[in-house]
């Protein structure tokens, strides 16, 4: 297996935050942070296919599972750092911005990670915590009595 970089998990981390936060709470936390930088499209914003691969029984052959629409987007502020955002779907407005995130997170990284992804990878962990508290209120414990004649 390959190890990659501090910096670059780092800033997978971040986009894998960004890519999943909502539409609203990404927007909600952009307007937040003030005026957004002034930039360049170098791609898109698009929208496409990508295919989805699965492995039977979690580790076993591959197999191409269906596709999945995805959206993207890559500029360049007029400082020179070059961002490139992806996420489900087709929000291309979302993709953009998180290309423009991704960008001024290279130039300002304490700040963006402060005031961006920490806050929405901590709505990403309530509702994970929402999820699993109303998940594990419909667990059953199924458990076998033994009769004491063999």
């Amino acid at each position: 297996m390959v190890e990659i970089p501090a910096a670059e998990a780092d800033r997978k981390r971040a986009l894998d935050v960004l890519a999943a936060a909502t539409a609203r709470a990404l927007a909600s936390q952009w307007d937040a942070f003030g005026a957004a930088p002034a930039h360049v499209r170098l791609r898109g914003p698009e929208t496409g296919l990508v295919m989805v691969r699965g492995r039977t029984g979690g580790g076993g052959a591959p197999f191409n599972l269906g596709e999945a629409t995805v959206s993207r987007a890559s500029v360049r502020l007029e400082t020179g750092e070059i961002g490139h955002g992806y996420c489900l779907g087709r929000d291309l407005d979302k993709a953009e911005t998180i290309a423009v995130i991704d960008a001024l997170r290279q130039r300002d990284r304490v700040r963006v990670d402060a005031e961006i992804i920490a806050p929405l990878a901590a709505l990403a962990e309530a509702a994970d915590a929402t999820r699993h508290s109303q998940t594990a209120a419909t667990k059953v414990d199924f458990f076998t009595m033994v009769r004491g004649d063999n």
